[in-house]
């Protein structure tokens, strides 16, 4: 059983490592050469919305599911997992509308806040506190049944 789960865990950073190294190809984005090449002060990149949310909400199923098998694999507890999807989704809910109004406004809100909206729309940075979060609670649950 425990192979099993570090081939959940495998797998999941193996497909969240895949949909960054395919990105380019995966998904509608006229954005990552623009944020790539921004220093080289590149036109801002004409583009269909339509396509670029369905990109994007592709891209966010995408490293959902493969981050949702990283806690699994880790905790091995669903509810655990399914808190990890929500707080995942919450973070989505809130960043996405932010960075298409970054988009509709052609960044002149700033570089740096469109950026990093960016980021948090395509890459899983939740999951990088999600895990030390669900690890910290597992650590005090132990501590708890050790007390009792």
């Amino acid at each position: 059983m425990k192979n099993l789960n570090w081939l959940l865990v495998l797998a999941g950073i193996g497909g969240l490592i895949g949909v960054r190294a395919l990105e380019d190809t995966l998904f509608y984005d006229p954005f990552l050469n623009y944020f790539h090449e921004a220093n080289k002060n590149i036109e801002f990149p004409a583009f269909e919305w339509g396509k670029l949310i369905g990109g994007h909400l592709l891209r966010f199923l995408l490293n959902l599911l493969f981050s949702c098998l990283i806690i699994y694999g880790l905790f091995q507890n669903r509810q655990w997992t399914l808190q990890g999807a929500l707080m995942i989704t919450i973070v989505f809910i809130i960043s996405f509308p932010i960075y298409l109004y970054c988009i509709a406004d052609q960044f002149e809100i700033g570089y740096l806040i469109s950026f990093y909206m960016r980021r948090f729309v395509i890459q899983p940075l939740i999951i990088m506190l999600i895990v030390p979060m669900f690890y910290y609670r597992k650590q005090l649950l132990h501590q708890e049944g050790k007390a009792n």
